[in-house]
């Protein structure tokens, strides 16, 4: 008979209350072992480092999103390591910039214990797992970034000019004193930009005008 293999898990967690009562319900799993716990910590990382587990499920968006890129160090740090996020909101917007931070496994609030467990074996075994209800919303940035190039509509010197500064993860108020334009007109240029490349976000502006390369400008 083959052993069975254990997943070993560390739980990022704000909330305390789900922290204990995912350990307490993780660890009557037989091939799951909660090897560490903590809140989320510029000193979580270096403990995650020392641990190395299989799995590192979040309950927050805050290591996600930080400026810190934590997810991608964390990567970097532990080669095949896998992140999933738990006791999220269905929204399609968090959930495409998680995935492009490189998480894997995106559980909903209203999740059972069973199917937090289930996303950790699918995980740990390669899969990627996400809700049913969001999972249109990657065929839509698999269909955008099908498309040929040159397809986009065209961007003015102007926008191409922003997407420059997009690239360099800078908010609107930092983009107007770089230009010397008003707050409100750079929010409008952005608006117009992921209108007329098809972008959910700053990032997938980005992302899809790297794809398609630079196009005929208008005035």
């Amino acid at each position: 008979m083959e052993c069975q293999e254990i997943v070993e898990v560390f739980l990022l967690a704000e909330n305390r209350l789900l922290r204990e009562a995912l350990i307490r319900i993780l660890t009557k799993k037989s091939d799951i072992r909660v090897v560490g716990a903590a809140p989320y910590s510029p000193s979580a990382l270096e403990q995650i480092k020392g641990i190395r587990p299989s799995i590192v499920l979040l309950d927050s968006v805050a290591p996600v999103f930080s400026e810190a890129r934590f997810v991608a160090r964390l990567h970097a740090a532990i080669p095949g390591v896998r992140v999933a996020m738990i006791d999220m909101e269905l929204d399609q917007q968090i959930f495409l910039r998680a995935v492009r931070e490189g998480v894997v496994g995106y559980v909903l609030k209203d999740a059972s214990a069973t199917e937090v467990a289930a996303t950790i074996r699918a995980v740990f075994a390669g899969e990627a797992v996400c809700p049913p209800s969001l999972s249109m919303s990657l065929f839509n940035v698999v269909k955008r970034r099908l498309i040929p190039a040159g397809t986009t509509r065209v961007l003015s010197r102007r926008e191409e000019e922003l997407v420059g500064l997009l690239r360099e993860r800078l908010t609107n108020k930092e983009i107007a004193a770089r230009l010397n334009l008003s707050e409100q007109t750079v929010k409008n240029h952005v608006h117009r930009i992921l209108r007329k490349v098809g972008a959910p976000d700053r990032l997938g502006i980005v992302e899809r005008y790297e794809a398609d390369g630079p196009s005929e400008r208008t005035n």
